[in-house]
């Protein structure tokens, strides 16, 4: 009998075979099968690499599937991973004819290890967690890419016996009594054994399908029918919730950015890389445990009616330890006019003692109302229109320079981008754009016209993206400004969603390209003057995803080349490193940024007691020397913990969508807001001494430059 042919009848012989696990083994259906031909097709012929799914990518589909079933190597041995290399050359010819036989195998196999596995736990449990040995000096690995497949059963009985006892003592470090560890333990098995079970036939499908849409690159994935949904309402104008965009990171649901804005964004406790751990409704409802939770049902909680209240209990994603956070946020409507930028005067001296007027206008994201300049309104929203409004307002109050904050501006409307740049130069190219087809079009201000002429920097950090990197990088290469900061994402790539059988398919179909002939893509936008980040370059990135299309360049645009600043450049970044040397705010930062460096250098947890409360200790300890160490050279009293300071600070709810998908992508049409949360802009916050330093720079530049350039401007 043809596999491609098999009967529903062969799927429950094989789960009776795997030891009748006391589920309903799941098989493909039809439109799934020409789903997954469809989507070949179009991986193949629509993307920009072009790749072909043959024998090699076929490996490394199999690899990428068992990998993301499987990526701490905690349910299949080393046994049942070669057992699945009789698909290792075939899943190719399987896909071409729509066969999805050997991914519902894997599965079923996942499935009844895990199933076994837990059902043996929730047995153990009790007399378990109890005579766990805390003085032991043992460890837990934490990277599964420096583990092996266990070679044998009881290698994997022994990790997981470290895995429970490791979620045991961390329980027990915050303050969980001895008598809750178990039932909190139990409780959280048998919801992810309970949900396990709920898996249907468009999960593993779904799965199994983006295994090999990441092959592809990191921002073409499959989307199945409720992923489609979701992503339609985080690209929506307008939406309730917290403002959060989330992923599955292993057994958590990790925070991969905020909307600008949102509920949780004004509430200011969560940020991008927390895990979240637990979920509770109202200031007072019990706290659901979501580990190891499917991603929707984590959104459904989190979900809710507006101007109510979700509790969320996070681990802080700065490293790996045993602390834990409440945040409660209040679900409100996010909505664009929220996300519109906004401007500030700064009154800084330069190294001479002058006083300067500096404006900066923070820019969230890249937004222009379509549907209001179809019908003909004069007054629509674009982040353009908003800009030039804002720099003759700040013009009008003595502004004599421009900082354009677009830290954590996640991308929007390629539109924008353009138009913006064109506020800057005279006129010219600003991205060129070069299709799989290696057809190369670009796109700028075409007619001359006043603009803006007087200094300008551009503050940049990690999570400055897609159209944010097109702007940057314009300004840089004609030479009208000045980029600080952090190297940017590096996102240089344009999807499109199609349609399939069942579900949507966004792939990538285009590159970025500077007008320098370099892309965007990979290495981002590299600052004149480097500021320190918090964010890591491992961890958040188009360089720490999987298969990222790499950097490359074509040919330059002649172009004007302004150059007003380039010469000042290491005279002003002297001037920078002398000043922070002497500023306790940006020596906190970068203390703060070697702190994080090194835990998350930490590739294994301790499992003795004594030797994990060392290393807990020893992080409050460095966190609370950093602290005194500014708080002195401000001239304030120390403090004695910093648990004193988290005490006095309140949990006030703000205002709260959940969006289940990255939507970080441009395409030609779309205003797809994307971010991550914005600094206070408070001169007092820590965190934004980067706009007050970035502020003092384009001080420099003005003293630097003499009163002539100092005063130009636009004319209108």
């Amino acid at each position: 009998m043809p596999l491609t042919i098999l009967p529903r009848l062969y799927w429950l012989l094989l789960i009776v075979l795997l030891g009748a696990n006391r589920t309903w083994a799941l098989a493909p259906e039809a439109i799934q099968g020409e789903t997954l031909g469809e989507m070949i097709n179009a991986l193949q012929n629509r993307h920009y690499e072009g790749k072909s799914y043959d024998d090699a990518l076929s490996a490394a589909h199999l690899d990428a599937y068992i990998d993301t079933l499987d990526p701490q190597k905690m349910f299949f041995t080393l046994e049942d991973v070669n057992s699945f290399q009789v698909y290792r050359t075939t899943l190719d010819d399987a896909g071409r004819e729509g066969n999805l036989d050997p991914a519902f195998t894997i599965f079923t196999k996942y499935q009844a290890n895990l199933t076994t596995r837990l059902e043996a736990i929730l047995v153990e449990l009790p007399t378990a967690v109890p005579n766990f040995d805390y003085g032991v000096s043992e460890y837990l690995t934490i990277d599964g890419d420096d583990i092996a497949w266990a070679a044998s059963p009881s290698e994997l009985d022994d990790r997981w016996r470290k895995r429970l006892k490791n979620q045991a003592l961390s329980l027990k470090l915050a303050d969980k009594p001895m008598e809750e560890i178990a039932p909190t333990l139990k409780k959280r098995y048998s919801n992810q054994l309970n949900r396990l079970q709920q898996y249907n036939e468009r999960d593993v499908f779904a799965i199994y399908a983006n295994a090999l849409t990441e092959l592809y690159d990191p921002h073409t994935s499959y989307f199945s029918p409720r992923r489609a949904e979701n992503f339609d309402i985080n690209m929506s104008l307008s939406f309730d919730g917290i403002g959060a965009v989330l992923q599955v990171d292993d057994e958590y649901t990790k925070v991969v950015r905020l909307v600008p804005a949102g509920p949780a964004d004004k509430q200011g406790e969560l940020s991008p890389s927390d895990l979240i751990i637990g979920v509770g409704q109202g200031a007072e409802g019990p706290m659901e445990d979501v580990v190891g939770w499917r991603l929707d049902e984590v959104v459904d909680l989190i979900r809710g009616p507006r101007e109510t209240t979700v509790r969320l209990e996070v681990i802080p994603g700065k490293g790996k330890t045993d602390q834990r956070q409440v945040v409660a946020i209040e679900r409100n409507k996010v909505k664009l006019e929220e996300q519109a930028a906004q401007s500030e005067l700064l009154e800084l001296e330069d190294a001479d003692g002058v006083t300067r007027k500096v404006g900066v206008i923070e820019i969230p994201a890249f937004y222009i109302d379509f549907a209001a300049l179809r019908r003909g309104d004069d007054d629509y929203k674009s982040t353009t229109r908003d800009v030039k409004k804002l720099i003759e307002g700040l013009e009008e109050q003595g502004a004599e320079a421009l900082v354009i904050d677009l830290r954590n501006n996640g991308g929007g409307s390629l539109q924008e981008a353009n138009d913006l740049t064109g506020l800057f130069i005279e006129y010219g190219p600003t991205v060129q754009i070069r299709s799989a087809e290696r057809k190369v079009w670009r796109d700028g201000k075409r007619r001359r016209s006043d603009y803006y002429q007087g200094p300008v920097a551009v503050l940049i950090n990690r999570l400055s993206a897609s159209a944010s990197e097109i702007f940057a990088g314009a300004i840089q290469d004609y030479g009208r400004g000045i980029v600080l900061g952090d190297r940017s994402f590096g996102k240089g790539t344009v999807q499109t969603l199609l349609g399939m059988p069942e579900g949507q398919l966004k792939v990538t179909e285009s590159k970025f390209y500077r007008i320098s002939g370099d892309s965007t893509q990979h290495r981002g936008v590299v600052p004149d003057i480097d500021f320190p980040s918090l964010f890591d370059p491992g961890e958040i990135g188009e360089s720490a995803l999987d298969n990222a299309l790499d950097w490359d360049q074509i040919s330059p645009v002649r172009h004007r080349e302004y150059s007003l600043f380039s010469s000042l450049i290491p005279t002003l970044s002297e001037r920078h490193q002398s000043r922070i040397k002497q500023d306790p705010d940006y020596t906190y930062l970068v203390d703060q940024v070697l702190m994080a460096t090194e835990t998350r250098g930490l590739k294994s947890l301790p499992l003795n007691e004594e030797e994990r409360m060392a290393l807990r200790d020893s992080q409050e300890q460095k966190a609370l020397e950093i602290e005194n160490k500014r708080r002195l050279a401000q001239g304030l009293e120390p403090l004695d913990s910093l648990r004193a300071e988290d005490e006095s600070t309140t949990e006030d709810s703000a205002d709260v969508i959940v969006a289940v998908d990255e939507s970080d992508d441009l395409n030609a049409g779309g205003a797809i807001l994307d971010d991550s949360p914005n600094t206070d802009d408070s001169e007092d916050d820590p965190t934004d001494v980067l706009l007050i330093e970035a502020g003092r720079i384009l001080a420099d530049t003005l003293a630097l430059t003499g009163p002539s350039n100092a005063a130009a401007t636009a004319q209108r």
